[in-house]
């Protein structure tokens, strides 16, 4: 599990293709690692992956096919967003999220709104019903609040704070996020359900 508060921006060296996937090389750039371990999990612009090498400052990550037809950003070099695995008593300073991209949004909109920025994410319909106004959204990797929802959009307001240290701030009209909705939404939806 993880929370949503972006730990270090890093950055993808390599990409090495293998059978069924590829292999990443990232430089964690300021991320502690002092306590990361093999087979540790680490959210790479909010996918879940599992550490599978460590060199100095670089991990080694396989992502599988699977990861990569419902991710973006994962398949060629360039700046990430790393978060560590929460332990048991951290500080929950986001929201409950999985590392389980469940689609990819378009960006509709990137607009100044004051000293922030106002993004609008298009995500696939059969997504947004797990969108709520004031709800949670995980945008590659960072926890964000819910401004707005319409039929297939919604919108959040990105602070100077956090485009300062996330890869948000290089979004813009057109581009890719990976899209996480919350997880409560998910469990009530199927409680309510019956299935």
């Amino acid at each position: 599990m993880f929370t949503g508060i972006v730990q270090a921006v890093g950055r993808i060296e390599s990409v090495t293709p293998l059978e069924q996937g590829l292999r990443l090389v990232i430089n964690a750039g300021t991320l502690d690692l002092a306590d990361v371990a093999l087979g540790d999990s680490i959210c790479v612009q909010g996918a879940c992956l599992t550490v599978v090498a460590i060199d100095d400052a670089r991990l080694s990550f396989d992502v599988s096919r699977e990861t990569l037809a419902c991710t973006v950003g994962l398949g060629a070099p360039g700046p990430v967003n790393l978060e560590k695995g929460l332990a048991l008593g951290d500080t929950l300073g986001g929201h409950l999220v999985t590392g389980h991209v469940d689609g990819v949004g378009v960006v509709v909109a990137f607009e100044p709104a004051g000293e922030s920025i106002c993004l609008r994410l298009r995500v696939p319909k059969d997504l947004v019903r797990y969108v709520a106004r004031k709800g949670s959204i995980t945008v590659d990797g960072v926890s964000l609040t819910v401004n707005r929802v319409d039929a297939d959009l919604f919108e959040v307001n990105l602070i100077p704070h956090t485009l300062g240290v996330t890869t948000l701030a290089r979004l813009a009209a057109g581009a890719k996020a990976n899209v996480e909705v919350d997880l409560i939404a998910r469990y009530v939806e199927r409680m309510v359900s019956g299935d």
